[in-house]
C-alpha cells in the first residue's frame, strides 16, 4: 500500500479515486462524479471545456453550463466560488447566475467576470452547510487568485496557482518557456509573485499530507510538491 493510500485509510476516507497513487475505490452508493468522501463531506468532480477545467462540487462553474446546472440541482449547490477570473473558468457564469445561484469572486479578479454576486475576502471562511472553506488569496497567476482549504479535512483547492509539477501560468514564466507573451484572453501575473504565494501561503500553511485539488489535471499533495520548489525557481516557470 502506498503512503498516500495508508494515510487515506487512517484518515477515515471512505472513497477516493487516485489511480496514480494506487487508490481506486468505488463505493456501492457512489455517483459517477464522486471524487472524494470523508466523515464530513463529499467532493464531486467533473472535467469540462476545451481546456479540461476541473469543477469541484463540495457537498454537506466554468464551462458546459447544462452539465453543471444539472449537478447543482442534484447535489443541492447554493453558491459557486471562482478561484480566479480566466475565461476558461468563468464561461458558465451567466447561465449559473440566471438559474439563481450566487457567484463569488475576489475583488482582484471581479473585473474579469461578466457578472457576480459577492466578493470573497482572504483569511475568512465560506460556510457550506456545516462545512467551512478557509480562504487564502494567492496572487501570481492572477491578481485575485484564491485557494480554499476545507476546515477539518485534508483538502485544499488551489485553482491554477499550484499544479502537480509546478506553478500555474505567469506572463514571464510563459515567455521564458514559450518565447512569446501568453494569449491576450489569459492576462496573468508574474513568476516571482506566484512562487512567493506557493511558498509562504500554501507550503508553509498546510501539512505534507494535504491533498491538492487543482484547476486542471490530477490531484497531488503538499508533501509531493514542496521539495521541488527550488527546481521550479531555477527553471523559471
Amino acid at each position: 500500500m502506498s503512503e498516500v493510500a495508508a494515510h487515506a485509510d487512517s484518515a477515515g476516507i471512505e472513497h477516493y479515486c487516485w489511480p496514480q497513487h494506487g487508490i481506486e475505490r468505488v463505493a456501492a452508493d457512489a455517483r459517477p462524479t464522486l471524487h472524494y468522501r470523508d466523515t464530513q463531506m463529499e467532493i464531486h468532480k467533473v472535467v469540462v471545456g476545451p481546456f479540461d477545467n476541473n469543477v469541484f462540487i463540495v457537498r454537506d462553474a466554468a464551462n458546459e453550463h447544462e452539465l453543471l446546472l444539472d449537478l447543482c440541482r442534484q447535489l443541492g449547490v447554493r453558491t459557486v466560488l471562482e478561484t480566479h477570473g480566466h475565461q476558461d473558468h468563468i464561461g458558465a457564469v451567466p447561465q449559473i447566475r440566471d438559474a439563481g445561484y450566487d457567484v463569488h469572486v475576489t475583488a482582484g479578479d471581479a473585473h474579469m467576470l461578466p457578472s457576480y454576486d459577492q466578493i470573497l475576502e482572504g483569511d475568512s471562511a465560506v460556510e457550506v452547510g456545516r462545512l467551512r472553506l478557509l480562504t487564502t488569496i494567492t496572487p501570481g497567476h492572477t491578481a485575485g487568485s484564491i485557494c480554499f482549504k476545507v476546515d477539518g479535512s485534508p483538502v485544499v483547492f488551489t485553482g491554477d496557482t499550484l499544479f502537480p509539477g509546478g506553478p500555474g501560468l505567469t506572463r514571464d514564466g510563459f515567455e521564458f518557456r514559450e518565447g512569446k507573451p501568453p494569449p491576450a484572453e489569459f492576462p496573468c501575473g508574474d513568476f516571482a509573485t506566484i512562487i512567493g504565494s506557493i511558498d509562504e501561503l500554501i507550503f508553509s500553511r498546510f501539512a505534507p499530507e494535504t491533498i491538492v485539488m487543482p484547476g486542471h489535471g490530477d490531484d497531488t499533495t503538499i508533501g509531493r510538491e514542496s521539495p521541488h520548489l527550488q527546481e521550479w525557481i531555477d527553471r523559471g516557470w
